[in-house]
């Protein structure tokens, strides 16, 4: 028997939040998957071969990008993607090429090991969220929408500072 498991089922049995608005329910759900998520991605096998931000540079990393473009998509500062992306090309995880539109600029790309690893972080991602927040697919699907609306209102007015450290 799982201590852990079965302690975790008693706290979350008497949680009470009769009479919260459902705005306050929403931020707690939100808050505690964020806490659960960023557990569970720290034991990972990708954590110990990439920080967080080098993790995101490789999620947002699609499709070969500018790095001017990739701190827009990431609400990051070009100069922490900038380190991100010298890390993940010594890592063999990105290159620099030169952009066919304007050969003053510089494209970042995934290398073969990239992509395998980008495909492995996705599947293993969507795996956690699934089993974490314990949503069917249908609900998932309503819950990105949401959460993407939430995401582009929110970065209408502005990068939060939390997203800057």
């Amino acid at each position: 028997m799982d201590t852990n498991c079965d302690l975790n089922k008693t706290v979350a049995s008497q949680i009470c939040d009769h009479g919260l608005p459902a705005e306050i329910l929403a931020m707690k759900g939100i808050f505690i998957l964020f806490w659960k998520l960023e557990e569970c991605l720290d034991a990972t096998d990708f954590t110990p071969l990439m920080t967080k931000q080098e993790q995101h540079l490789l999620v947002h990393l699609d499709t070969p990008k500018r790095m001017g473009v990739l701190a827009k998509e990431m609400a990051s500062l070009p100069s922490t993607i900038t380190g991100a992306a010298d890390n993940l090309e010594k890592k063999n995880f990105l290159e620099r090429q030169r952009d066919p539109d304007d050969r003053r600029a510089w494209l970042l790309s995934l290398t073969q090991s990239g992509m395998e690893t980008r495909s492995k972080m996705l599947t293993q991602g969507a795996e956690m969220f699934r089993e974490i927040s314990g949503l069917s697919a249908d609900e998932t699907e309503r819950f990105a929408e949401l959460a993407t609306k939430a995401r582009t209102t929110i970065l209408q007015h502005g990068i939060p500072e939390g997203m800057m450290k």
